[in-house]
């Protein structure tokens, strides 16, 4: 694609690298087919490279963001299927990271879109204030349907529909666990902000089965939200704080004892994480520490794929793997997880169009609940006419939005790995015989 920025223009290092990007766009169209928005919506503007040709014109003419600019990002996923598809390497993820900045800079919401994005950036990263909001939403979901009949507070009604009927109690995180064999690592496993609410369980399976294999864990005091929320509202100062805070944290694990990887059981979490150096790299303070911080970082499974697990005899089950956006996109890990699987005994299904996202999407199936559960509807579909016993996946956000919408036990593949490798069975699972027993 041509451009033609000026001199000055590119002199902003943030410009310049979306220039880049943007020259390296041939108008192919491959990615239309695999993206959700377009596939859904029809529309040439709801596609990769009609949102490429808006943020160029945007860019190239230094204005500020319009609606129709606003309307078309804000419905993008950054499910990154794009990415997988072009054939010439368009980093799509940056450019419009880079245009959600400048529509944040630039483009003045109307009140109501102003203030749902700020209780989202106020609350969701941080546990305490999302575990109380959560209680409170119990209370609330009654109003749901009156208030999704007001289209500037559908988004409303979508949080209390997410909302689970029961809340996780807090747990006390910071810890060191050691190994229950002799020694074979030493890793830091991050907590999150939303996982620990939503689902505790994850990260205590996790903790059990490396403990069990060998591998100290760490829980350092002081980390918290990876940043991707409020990173993916164009709330770039906020997102880059929470990035430090962590590089900070884990380099003192990294300087008190060493780190093997930095453990991430969200592969949401884990796609920015692995972009700290990235997202820092114009920080002279933070650019080698946070290039540090995402070498070490690794997903669950693409850790435990190094540990070379005993192989076990078929168990009887069967598992419809959901491969999160942010895991087969955004990390590029697609045989680890269903390799683990099928290791320890699970026959593993692949639903149809897995390559196309469910519709969470971090905040995205809040604000664009429509689209998202459309999405949801076709995931669904896809997931139960495999006929699985159970539905697995590595992403919390994921877990959540599948699970409002069938009745198939939802599990992170790691719950199951510690199971079948000496752990006790799931709580989802226990539940499922009782109720169809």
């Amino acid at each position: 694609m041509q451009t033609s920025f000026s001199p000055e223009q590119l002199a902003d290092p943030h410009v310049a690298e979306s220039e880049k990007i943007l020259r390296k766009c041939v108008h192919c169209g491959f990615c239309t087919a695999t993206c959700p928005t377009y596939v859904t919506l029809g529309n040439e503007l709801d596609s990769p490279r009609g949102r490429i040709y808006l943020i160029k014109d945007m860019l190239e003419n230094d204005r500020p963001a319009d609606r129709e600019v606003v309307t078309h990002i804000d419905r993008c996923l950054s499910c990154l299927a794009c990415t997988t598809t072009c054939p010439s390497g368009v980093d799509y993820m940056h450019l419009v990271d880079h245009a959600r900045i400048h529509i944040e800079k630039t483009y003045r919401r109307p009140l109501m879109d102003r203030l749902i994005r700020s209780l989202l950036a106020a609350v969701l990263p941080y546990p305490a204030r999302f575990r109380l909001a959560l209680k409170l939403a119990k209370i609330g979901r009654p109003l749901a349907p009156l208030l999704r009949k007001a289209a500037p507070l559908k988004p409303l009604a979508a949080m209390l529909e997410l909302a689970p009927s029961d809340v996780a109690p807090a747990v006390d995180r910071p810890a060191v666990h050691a190994p229950v064999t002799e020694r074979r690592g030493r890793v830091a496993i991050l907590s999150g902000c939303a996982q620990p609410v939503l689902d505790p369980a994850i990260n205590e399976a996790t903790i059990r089965l490396l403990t069990r294999l060998g591998i100290e864990v760490v829980v350092p005091k002081g980390e918290g939200c990876c940043g991707a929320l409020v990173h993916h509202m164009g709330r770039e100062e906020q997102a880059l704080a929470f990035a430090r805070r962590n590089v900070d944290v884990w380099m003192g694990a990294v300087e008190e004892g060493g780190l093997d990887a930095i453990i991430i059981t969200a592969s949401g979490c884990g796609t920015t994480i692995k972009d700290y150096g990235h997202m820092l790299r114009l920080d002279p303070a933070y650019a080698e520490k946070a290039a540090k911080i995402s070498g070490l970082a690794k997903d669950i499974t693409e850790y435990l794929a190094t540990l070379e697990l005993p192989a076990l005899e078929r168990n009887g089950l069967s598992v419809a793997y959901h491969s999160a956006c942010s895991m087969q996109h955004g990390q590029k890990i697609t045989m680890a997880p269903k390799t683990l699987l099928k290791a320890a005994g699970f026959v593993v299904r692949d639903p149809a169009e897995g390559h196309l996202c469910c519709g969470s999407a971090g905040t995205y199936n809040i604000m664009q609940p429509e689209i998202s559960g459309q999405l949801k509807a076709r995931k669904v579909r896809n997931i139960e006419a495999t006929r699985a016993d159970i539905i697995a996946t590595g992403n919390i956000g994921c877990m959540t939005q599948i699970a409002t919408g069938t009745a198939m036990p939802i599990l992170h593949t790691v719950e199951l790995l510690e199971w079948v490798y000496g752990g006790e069975q799931p709580a989802k699972l226990r539940q499922k015989q009782k109720t169809s027993g």
